[in-house]
């Protein structure tokens, strides 16, 4: 199969791409530089050439809130910043259960177990690492979702129990480039985070790690992001977008866009599609922020094939019905290979909803004006 464009530049890119070659990082600086709209048609061939026009959805739960002792800087649950938000410790494994049914029923076909701190630690929290794994075996149990987990730094001890329990995928995001990453984080570093991923990946589970981008970096610094990814080797690549937070080093970007244009932003989901043309390029948090309504489909017609749906750790996200609505636009449907659901019921769901939040805000602004 050809791919036919006058953009030379794309259209080897695509050759070898097609051909299972893996493009290097001269090529990912060659791409990111030429015309998003070609760039974005040559990543939609090679993911559909390789992949099922499906979008996976994952969903997580933040299982443990705040009082981090990491100072990465675009978050708020770091004990180091000061962002307001609410804590709590782990969570009851029924809550966490609860979260995956929803999860479920929204169509997630995996479900993410997440906690903000360097690491769940067998030996230092024991008690803490038992309730992990009673969560762990109530989800994979009782519901029909893939169990992922975003646990920290693991040993390989922790790693083994964790993929013998059935963890699919584990995530640990690299952030940002090598170069970069030290300009974000300074209680670890990349190499912790490599290190970790390459113990996962020994124990047996899939691996899920991906960026941020609009914190400064670079276009250099995002391809170099993605060839870091090759080396450790990917299933899943969530793209976040920051959404800054007001108290942390980078919240004083607060109303403004995120140091990346829409453009580029496309750009670069293309690049990572050629340069991952085998893993699921997901979109995840800061979308709604930094894209408009009419705009969320952009991101499946340049590669992408995958999603966080629902909330965030700290921010609320997209409705599920509204997540289909843009996956469906694009020419694409939802992904049910691990199990089945009823996407107008969703959808349904959330215009009723919807119409619920207008009612009750209608209803507040009559009282007030029949007080006044």
């Amino acid at each position: 199969m050809v791919y036919e464009t006058e953009n030379t530049t794309i259209a080897h890119a695509v050759e070898q791409v097609l051909a299972d070659e893996r493009l290097d990082r001269r090529d990912g600086l060659a791409l990111i530089a030429q015309p998003v709209e070609e760039l974005a048609a040559a990543a939609d061939f090679v993911r559909a050439h390789f992949g099922d026009d499906t979008v996976d959805a994952c969903s997580i739960v933040n299982a443990k809130a705040g009082n981090c002792a990491e100072d990465c800087g675009f978050c708020a649950q770091s004990v180091h910043f000061d962002a307001g938000i609410e804590t709590y410790g782990f969570l009851d494994p029924e809550e966490i259960l609860e979260a995956a049914k929803r999860a479920e029923r929204d169509g997630a076909q995996r479900f993410g177990i997440v906690v903000a701190e360097k690491g769940v630690s067998k030996e230092q929290r024991p008690d803490e690492w038992q309730e992990v794994l009673r969560a762990i075996r109530l989800v994979r149990d009782e519901t029909d979702v893939e169990v992922d987990a975003s646990l920290g730094i693991l040993t390989e001890t922790e790693a083994q129990i964790l993929a013998d329990e059935g963890i699919n995928h584990y995530n640990h995001n690299i952030e940002t480039s090598p170069r970069f990453f030290p300009e974000i984080v300074g209680t670890h570093s990349f190499e912790d985070r490599v290190e970790t991923l390459e113990i996962a990946k020994a124990a047996g589970m899939d691996l899920c790690a991906g960026v941020i981008l609009g914190m400064g970096e670079t276009p250099t610094d995002r391809v170099d992001a993605a060839i870091a990814l090759q080396e450790i080797g990917i299933s899943s690549l969530p793209v976040n977008v920051l959404n800054p937070i007001e108290g942390t080093p980078l919240g004083d970007r607060l109303g403004d866009d995120a140091s990346i244009s829409t453009d580029e932003l496309i750009s670069t989901i293309a690049v990572y599609r050629l340069l991952h043309p085998h893993a699921r390029v997901r979109l995840t948090g800061g979308r709604e922020v930094n894209l408009e309504t009419d705009e969320q489909h952009l991101p499946f017609e340049a590669g992408a094939d995958g999603i966080l749906t629902g909330d965030y750790l700290t921010t609320s996200g997209q409705s599920p019905g509204d997540d289909i609505e843009a996956i469906e636009r694009a020419g694409m449907e939802p992904n049910m290979t691990v199990h089945e659901f009823d996407t107008e019921a969703v959808k349904a769901r959330t215009k009723r909803e919807r119409r619920t939040v207008e009612t009750a805000a209608g209803s507040a602004n009559s009282n007030a004006e029949l007080e006044n």
